[in-house]
């Protein structure tokens, strides 16, 4: 019966110091968050680019990373997002934060739950002319999970910059 004991005790140790040591990963922020960015010049309006991006119907047409959206751009909505990573699709429900036309469209995405790989995406249309605009795609990415998501992560980078040149590429049609 001491036996049995011992190898409780022993498996509690071994489960405080496995809680302890994710805590610390949790509070050490340059390893537990990464932020990806990618931007591109584009010869349009910001409302030209504005009316590409929140036209969701329209993104299997074009959208190479993001391929579906059921739902609104509003703040408080949980569209229903299918997106492209490599061979696989991810399917998520992330909460619109703010929505600024021609200017900005922000979500909160979690996958499983939150703390273990959180995103805040973001839209950012900056005017830099009248038909010319810099669109910057982010997204900072937070949870116990990112030091072992380096591929994904840097997947992910690669998908923001394929949109972003899909993006351009329509917008610059529009007359």
């Amino acid at each position: 019966m001491s036996g049995l004991i011992v190898l409780m005790v022993l498996l509690l140790f071994l489960i405080i110091a496995i809680l302890c040591a994710a805590a610390l990963v949790a509070a050490n922020t340059s390893i537990t968050q990464r932020t990806l960015q990618a931007e591109i010049v584009i010869n349009a309006s910001a409302t030209d680019v504005w009316k590409v991006l929140i036209d969701f119907g329209a993104y299997p047409q074009w959208n190479p990373f993001i391929r579906q959206v059921t739902g609104k751009a509003e703040p408080g909505e949980k569209p229903t997002m299918q997106m492209h990573l490599g061979n696989r699709t991810m399917t998520i429900r992330p909460t619109v934060l703010f929505e600024q036309p021609q200017r900005e469209l922000r979500w909160l995405g979690h996958l499983f739950i939150p703390g273990v790989f959180d995103g805040e995406h973001s839209f950012v249309i900056e005017p830099l002319g009248e038909r010319k605009v810099r669109f910057i795609q982010s997204e900072e990415f937070n949870g116990l999970m990112i030091p072992f998501s380096k591929s994904l992560l840097n997947e992910t980078e690669q998908n923001f910059n394929e949109m972003n040149r899909a993006l351009k590429e329509r917008a610059e049609q529009i007359e």
